[in-house]
């Protein structure tokens, strides 16, 4: 009897488990209704309403750090919590990837600022992961598969977005004369970003009973929209209406696989990438799963980016139980969707 796994599509870890899901807040609330006050005669001029942030996106507020509080070190600081809620220390890790977008410098990755402030050992691995905000996940899948291979114990998948300058970028992009509404639409989806942290510890499921075991994910591709969505270190362009549609129909062409072999659709909760309302209500809607089972923090944190999946699933973890299944579903601009089963 063959497979059923597909090439490189499916993965399923023999022996890897998520130990600890930990993340932080950014302290400064910032809440929509500040777009509409510092843009308010762009807005008048292009004749466009106050409000749409929060009445098309639902995303009432976002987070920015305090001035002088750099990412990378909130991302070791999370990633040091996240092993101590693991029972795990320093000198025990093997790996550390970060997964931030936001990077503040081309090189060195920033994983190396992280290894120095969590002190871990020389042995220790230490590297970036970039794949828009899908990196986190495919961080996971990464820690699992050198967990199995037997090459490290520990791994720790982490970062820390910091959106605040490509805000005030795109704030000064849009006051400027001649701005169009194709313009402002363009960059409406880098409004609806915020800063934040997470971290996760991966283990060997087998001296871990207590983690919640990773018990297999699908990965699909939709680079034919590789254009869709493009940033840099200061400016985001997205055309946000294809990147629903088009996203929307490679995520779910995954999670009918993953429910194909795994029965998906009977899981306690789906912790998805949050985006934003319609995102959210038109995925819900397609793969046809309950909304009460879809914990929601884009309301309040924005986008953050790869963070924004792991901080929601840390957020929500105090609500499960031991047994239930959780499918974490990222997806990212390129287009690429990967999303894995938890088995709490």
């Amino acid at each position: 009897m063959g497979s059923p796994f597909q090439g490189n599509s499916t993965f399923a870890p023999a022996n890897a488990a998520l130990l600890s899901i930990s993340h932080v807040e950014a302290p400064t609330v910032v809440p929509s209704s500040y777009f509409d006050e510092v843009l308010a005669p762009t807005l008048e001029r292009l004749r466009l309403r106050p409000g749409l942030l929060e009445k098309v996106a639902g995303v009432q507020e976002r987070r920015w750090w305090a001035p002088g509080q750099r990412a990378s070190d909130v991302a070791a600081e999370c990633g040091a919590k996240a092993l101590s809620e693991a029972g795990v220390d320093a000198s025990e890790v093997g790996m550390v990837i970060s997964t931030t977008v936001t990077r503040p410098h081309l090189e060195p990755a920033v994983a190396t600022s992280v290894h120095h402030g969590m002190d871990l050992p020389t042995s220790a691995l230490n590297f970036d992961i970039a794949n828009a905000c899908l990196a986190w996940v495919n961080g996971v899948q990464v820690a699992s598969a050198m967990i199995d291979a037997g090459m490290i114990r520990y791994a720790v998948v982490l970062g820390a977005e910091d959106v605040r300058s490509m805000h005030e970028g795109t704030i000064s992009r849009l006051q400027r004369d001649g701005i169009t509404r194709k313009d402002f639409l363009n960059e409406f989806a880098t409004m609806t970003l915020g800063c934040g942290a997470a971290a996760a510890v991966i283990g060997r499921a087998d001296e871990h009973p207590e983690g919640h075991r990773i018990v297999g994910g699908v990965s699909r591709a939709g680079t034919a929209h590789h254009e869709l969505c493009i940033g840099d270190m200061n400016h985001m362009r997205t055309d946000a209406k294809l990147m629903l549609t088009e996203g929307i129909e490679i995520v779910s062409d995954a999670f009918e696989a993953g429910d194909a072999l795994w029965g998906w659709r009977d899981a306690k909760k789906f912790v998805i990438h949050q985006i934003s309302r319609v995102h959210t209500q038109t995925l819900v809607e397609r793969i046809g799963v309950d909304p009460a089972k879809v914990p929601m923090t884009f309301p309040t944190w924005g986008n953050v980016g790869p963070i924004s999946l792991p901080m929601t699933l840390a957020a929500s973890a105090p609500e499960f139980s031991a047994g239930d299944k959780v499918i974490a579903m990222g997806v990212g601009s390129g287009l690429n969707t990967a999303m894995l089963e938890l088995a709490w």
